[in-house]
């Protein structure tokens, strides 16, 4: 449950943005090295906070192929019993609003990769990658009508909807090989870093202020000299407020030892 000033919200996404914030931490690698369901949250996330209307489409969205899923899904259990044609006709009533909703979504998702994808290199470079770093927005066929028109027979097979941005990828290319695939582990980490630095510049541009910057055992797994690179940049970052969390306190760069400092032992904070 969220409460927003002890009112408890209806919706867990009425929260989202209450508190602008981007995080970094040793989980963050699964923004490249994970699944492309990953990177689509990131975007999701980072687009329903930027991005206006885009939020508002992405649910509807959401809802329309939940329930033409089902749609297809108990066509498949009904099997020879049931008429293909009647699963198709419950399936296409959804279309519209997928075709209308994941146009909108593609389109800003597009949009974001197109002006962001020089910021993700530069900082990658900055890190220090050698090779450039490319990021791609992977979409399947914008006519979306047309697609569902092409996939119907597959659809009715599979009890699945094929076509839509919930299929899409953010293709990240190190010297043109995919990251996931050929980077190394710190490589992939430092695009993971490199992506939430994008976040960052995003959300500052789109709200006109910095948001707060929570960094969760930031280096962890990086050799000294990307820590070291990164610690320049995440220090040069815009920030309303900085929180950093290390596992030993030894572990606080220099830069940071002006930061106040508490510690956490067996859940109690001192």
């Amino acid at each position: 449950r969220v409460t927003l000033d002890g009112v408890e919200a209806p919706r867990l996404a009425a929260a989202l943005g209450a508190v602008p914030s981007v995080g970094f931490s040793p989980a963050d690698v699964a923004l490249v090295a994970g699944g492309p369901g990953e990177r689509r949250r990131y975007l999701d996330v980072l687009l329903s906070l930027t991005v206006p209307g885009y939020l508002a489409a992405l649910q509807r969205y959401r809802g329309a192929l939940e329930r033409r899923n089902a749609v297809l899904r108990a066509g498949v259990r009904a099997g020879a019993r049931g008429s293909r044609g009647t699963v198709a006709a419950e399936a296409a009533v959804w279309e519209p609003v997928l075709v209308e909703t994941g146009g909108v979504l593609a389109a800003a998702r597009g949009a974001f990769v197109a002006r962001h994808a020089g910021r993700l290199a530069d900082t990658c470079a900055a890190i220090g990658e050698d090779a450039p770093v490319t990021m791609e927005y992977a979409g399947g066929d914008a006519d979306y009508a047309a697609a569902f028109a092409q996939q119907r027979e597959a659809e009715l097979r599979r009890g699945v909807t094929l076509v839509g941005p919930h299929r899409d990828d953010l293709a990240l290319r190190l010297g043109g090989r995919e990251l996931r695939a050929f980077g190394s582990n710190g490589q992939q980490r430092s695009a993971a870093i490199a992506l939430r630095l994008v976040e960052l510049a995003a959300m500052t541009a789109a709200l006109g202020a910095p948001p707060l910057l929570l960094l969760d055992d930031p280096f962890a797994e990086l050799d000294t000299g990307r820590a070291a690179r990164v610690l320049v940049l995440l220090d040069a970052a815009p920030a309303a407020q900085l929180l950093v969390v290390v596992p030993r306190g030894e572990e606080v760069p220099t830069a940071w030892t002006r930061l106040e400092r508490r510690t956490m032992r067996a859940g109690v904070v001192s």
